[in-house]
């Protein structure tokens, strides 16, 4: 593409630039820069850089699971979420350890002020406002980026961020302006670029809520939902949560509510065909609820305070695009906000989003190599997802600028790896959202172990500073000693030991029992069987273990047994992922598949045998014949043979 004569290349210290200052766009730039390199993030507004655009929480079921992942790879949202929570709590409290979860409701200026001001502090990380059109091509390679004022960019490698913002388009009641989020314009010209170039793209919708001034709710008339005392950390690096908590308070809508709703349904734009992108189906709007589930009395919602700084209440559950004098009218059917004021009137966003399926693994667009995306232009919904993107694609950016191999998350290790095996074998038809039923290995995969389990990668990449690597040292050694010592510490049935298993309610000791397997027992917990080890490791005030250590120690004791079928299933798997499948391997000389996953599986473009088994409408029968196909490949060519797993594994699929 020719330049314009008024173009103007300017070559920073930089080899990496980020587009955008989103939740995905913080964490690529501070992986880059962390890791040693120079990085460049532009973004429309730097005033908005790490806004909740939409709800001021972090966290919840799976999402919490994403940001415990962040932190422990040395990302910053846990810190961040941290220094500006107001209200914390745990969820699934009563439920297993694998789908615990915790959510912070944030004030939202602290976190964005948080966030800013870590990225304005971090070496190496320069930050401009800048408008982005184009990318900036110099043949077939990619070399930087193009703003709407024809400045010029360059950098080895691109991080597009981009949010709802690509071709971005705003509705309240049949009323539509262009803009990615209100009172910030739209990005043109990059979602055409992609199109251009053989990227997929598709149409998402997702919306916000009402925001009603907090001097008109009658607070008497509402229930308050208040967090836990002492407030929960959500990152192992803080301190702890630093701002003083507040409430949240419960109402609902009722059958005024949906008789308003129902009556101006010809005033939606969701419901008079104006608006044709997809949107969340499990963060559905208020129109959809009363629509979908007209057999519901009454939906809850909850009012949650933006911040200490604001009278503003976010009415979380009342996502809308309604007009505003409906909307109006429809908050003032809710209990206790009978003479509300509404400051901000929710809103629906319709945006371009990518077909992940064009990416590989590592967040990198096939079609352009030094091209990541992350973040809701790959078709996610909410912070963490975005942040989490963000973190994988700011970690291979480097492993390129490097000349290192993709730094791949695997969906046995991590929830990262889940989401991103999702996107790019699955694409999302809707917006797609974390849940822990979405991990298979979700016994293993807990908020609690993180650290455990991520925490060295995060040290190999760079991330990982000495302050937090020294606090996981700690942890890990304290936890081996005390594993050791609740594998090797047996209790006989000896009169004395029957007598004190029993006043536990543990039943009876017929054999000699570790202390390991006495945890397994219900109702006991490690006080009760503390009484058995050395005094470092018991329960009292001179334990070298902490209550998150002790609670991690008792989910591994009774988890074992699960866990280990659960690995032996796991190794077929990784066997199958350990199947390479070349970039331009051809599907179609296979005979014995047919169109359809010839076309399934040329569209996806699996990088591994155990991916194309995951891609929707490969059978079992397809994936045998791939692998005898990669077996014969290999064995023409007399490469790695030996490190092809038995054909028995393929056969593991169905």
């Amino acid at each position: 593409m020719s330049l314009p004569s008024n173009a103007v290349v300017i070559a920073g210290p930089w080899r990496a630039i980020v587009v955008g200052g989103g939740h995905a766009g913080c964490e690529a730039a501070l992986a880059i820069a962390r890791s040693g390199f120079d990085v460049l993030l532009v973004t429309q507004n730097v005033d908005r850089i790490g806004w909740m655009s939409c709800n001021p929480s972090i966290g919840g079921i799976g999402k919490s699971h994403l940001v415990a992942e962040i932190d422990a790879l040395g990302g910053e949202m846990a810190r961040a979420c941290d220094a500006a929570s107001v209200h914390s709590k745990w969820l699934n409290s009563s439920r297993g350890p694998a789908v615990r979860a915790l959510r912070a409701q944030c004030d939202k200026l602290a976190y964005a002020t948080a966030m800013r001001r870590t990225l304005e502090m971090q070496p190496r990380l320069h930050i401009k406002q800048v408008d982005v059109k184009r990318l900036h091509l110099e043949g077939d390679r990619l070399a930087g980026i193009v703003s709407s004022t024809d400045l010029i960019f360059l950098s080895d490698v691109v991080v597009l961020t981009t949010g709802t913002f690509l071709d971005a388009v705003l509705h309240t009641g049949l009323r539509q302006q262009a803009g990615g989020r209100m009172g910030d314009g739209p990005s043109f010209g990059l979602g055409t670029q992609l199109r251009d170039l053989a990227v997929a793209t598709m149409r998402h919708k997702t919306g916000t809520c009402p925001r009603v001034d907090g001097r008109t709710v009658a607070w008497d008339q509402l229930e308050p939902d208040h967090g836990h005392d002492p407030p929960p950390a959500m990152s192992r690096q803080s301190t702890g949560v630093q701002l003083p908590q507040m409430p949240c308070y419960l109402t609902y809508t009722n059958s005024k509510t949906h008789a308003v709703i129902t009556a101006n349904l010809d005033r939606s734009p969701m419901y008079s065909g104006i608006i044709e992108g997809t949107g969340p189906r499990y963060c559905p709007s208020i129109e959809d609820k009363v629509v979908r589930f007209a057999h519901h009395e009454r939906h809850f919602l909850f009012l949650e305070r933006e911040g200490w700084q604001t009278d503003e209440i976010y009415v979380s559950g009342l996502s809308t695009s309604l007009p505003a004098d409906t909307q109006l009218e429809m908050v003032r059917t809710l209990p206790g906000l009978q003479e509300a004021e509404i400051v901000r009137f929710g809103y629906a966003v319709e945006y371009d989003a990518v077909d992940a399926r064009a990416l590989s693994r590592d967040l990198q667009v096939r079609n352009l190599p030094s091209l990541y995306l992350a973040g809701q232009i790959n078709g996610t919904s909410g912070y963490e997802e975005a942040a989490a993107q963000g973190l994988v694609a700011g970690i291979n950016a480097v492993a390129k600028l490097r000349g290192d191999p993709a730094v791949i998350f695997e969906r046995s290790n991590s929830y990262l790896g889940v989401m991103v095996d999702d996107l790019t074998t699955q694409g999302a038809d809707e917006p797609y959202r974390m849940f822990t039923s979405r991990a298979e290995h979700r016994l293993e995969l807990r908020w609690s172990n993180a650290d455990l389990r991520l925490t060295p990668l995060g040290r190999r990449c760079g991330l990982v500073g000495d302050a937090q690597w020294h606090k996981f040292e700690a942890r890990g050694n304290r936890m081996k000693c005390a594993r050791e010592v609740l594998h090797k510490t047996i209790v006989r049935p000896s009169k004395d030991e029957l007598a004190n298993v029993q006043a536990l309610g543990a039943g009876q000791l017929g054999t000699p029992t570790t202390v390991a397997q006495l945890l397994c027992r219900a109702g006991v917990n490690w006080p009760q069987v503390a009484q058995w080890l050395p005094p470092q490791f018991g329960a009292g005030p001179h334990s070298e273990l902490d209550d998150d250590d002790r609670e991690e120690l008792t989910t591994e004791a009774r988890y074992a047994g699960y866990v280990e079928r659960e690995q032996r299933r796991q190794a077929r798997m990784i066997k199958l992922d350990s199947w390479k499948i070349a970039p331009d391997f051809d599907f179609g000389a296979i005979g014995s598949l047919s169109a359809e996953v010839v076309q399934k599986l040329s569209k996806v473009r699996p990088e591994t045998l155990g991916q194309a088994a995951r891609v929707p409408g490969v059978t079992a029968a397809a994936v045998q014949a791939l692998g005898f196909a990669l077996r014969r490949a290999v064995s023409t060519t007399k490469r790695g043979l030996e490190d092809l797993p038995a054909e028995d594994t393929v056969d593991a699929v169905g």
